[in-house]
């Protein structure tokens, strides 16, 4: 089973999830908004459901919320129909997907540990911004729950799993200042798992 097709087929119960850790999430929010501002044209990468787009587009320019599920785009598209709402688009981490449009930031949450190749998804990223553009992630470390491993290969094996990268802090940092970013700020949101946020310049 392909990662698009797993997270397809899990999108109608995705959606009804509620977030694990309200605060952490609300302090990402927080965070991420004092970057955006109305000259921003956003691109969010691994939007899901696109609850995190609709909390972070208004007062933008321009945001562009992509998934490589189409099920989780449509029910993004279905939560305020005849509203103001971010462009969702069915898309990856792809310099192809995205070679009409123009951003200056790009966001990607809880998405780095999921990518196949995640030093090619950075330089892809890299790529699709301008210098001086900002990179704002947000990645679960799981380096240090060496006990999830077998647990985790078994779900893929059984198709209940995607593809999940064990990252640490401190590889997460060292990858994406080794991918061309100045690293602006960091912060672990939160903490207990922990979970790296990142805002990052081009350079």
């Amino acid at each position: 089973m392909t990662d698009a097709a797993f997270w397809d087929r899990i999108a109608p119960k995705y959606s009804k999830q509620a977030i694990s850790n309200p605060g952490a999430y609300e302090e990402t929010l927080a965070r991420t908004r004092t970057y955006l501002g109305s000259d921003t044209r956003a691109l969010e990468l691994g939007c899901g459901t696109g609850s995190t787009a609709l909390n972070l587009f208004e007062g933008t320019q321009h945001y562009v919320a992509t998934d490589i599920s189409k099920g989780m785009i449509d029910i993004a598209n279905g939560k305020v129909p005849n509203q103001a709402q971010p462009e969702f688009r069915v898309a990856g981490v792809s310099r192809d997907a995205y070679a009409g449009d123009e951003f200056n930031t790009v966001l990607a949450f809880n998405l780095l540990h999921l990518l196949p190749d995640f030093e090619a998804g950075l330089a892809t990223i890299h790529d699709l911004l301008p210098e001086g553009g900002l990179f704002i992630s947000k990645t679960p470390a799981l380096a240090g729950r060496w006990y999830l491993r077998p647990i985790i290969w078994g779900m893929q094996l059984a198709g209940r799993a995607p593809h999940v990268s064990f990252l640490s802090v401190e590889g997460i940092d060292a990858s994406i200042s080794a991918a061309g970013f100045r690293i602006l700020e960091t912060g672990l949101y939160p903490p207990s798992v922990p979970s790296r946020y990142v805002v990052a310049q081009k350079t």
